[in-house]
């Protein structure tokens, strides 16, 4: 059974992960007190609600506790983006994930119940200087301080080499967890 999702907040951020959830596949609400930018995506949501979702009663009666996953991004509004989050775990929202502007807003946000906190411009900006540290890195993902997944191009030293011989577990500490080769056109 596919997820259902909830987009809380359709600025810049918002409006663009319920586009991306909506192209794979999924059902999403979209939810925003602005009337253009719930229109603006009224044509692709599954449901699209004009309300204030820091209104408890608003929120139970669109139905949102029946989401899977609930996505906060109401922008610079901190306090606003603490009571929904606070709200929907309390309607029983599986996971709640939500963007928060600073760090210590972010701890707020876990504190009070988010399963996730993303800071979706360090992310970027974190990955875009990782590029910049080896051109042949393509793709960055932090996972924790000690912990990444890394998109790069093999050395030419690898080539012709299976991943036994080349042993970069233990030599280099790396666990290989795709290969993707490169198809001539």
């Amino acid at each position: 059974m596919a997820k259902k999702f909830a987009v809380i907040g359709l600025g810049r951020f918002g409006s663009a992960v319920a586009r991306a959830l909506v192209e794979k596949g999924f059902e999403v609400m979209v939810i925003d007190t602005d009337e253009n930018e719930v229109s603006a995506l009224s044509d692709l949501a599954t449901q699209s609600l004009v309300l204030d979702a820091t209104d408890e009663k608003s929120l139970r009666d669109a139905g949102v506790s029946d989401v899977d996953i609930a996505i906060i991004s109401v922008g610079q509004r901190i306090d606003s983006s603490i009571l929904i989050t606070l709200l929907l775990k309390e309607l029983g929202i599986k996971e709640v994930i939500v963007k928060a502007v600073n760090s210590l807003h972010g701890t707020i946000l876990k504190r009070i119940g988010a399963d996730r906190v993303i800071f979706p411009e360090r992310e970027v900006a974190n990955r875009l200087a990782e590029s910049f540290v080896s051109p042949k890195i393509f793709d960055y993902i932090e996972l924790s301080p000690t912990h990444s997944v890394v998109e790069l191009a093999a050395p030419k030293v690898f080539f012709g080499k299976t991943l036994k011989q080349l042993a970069l577990r233990e030599r280099q500490k790396v666990n290989v967890i795709a290969i993707k080769k490169k198809i001539p056109i």
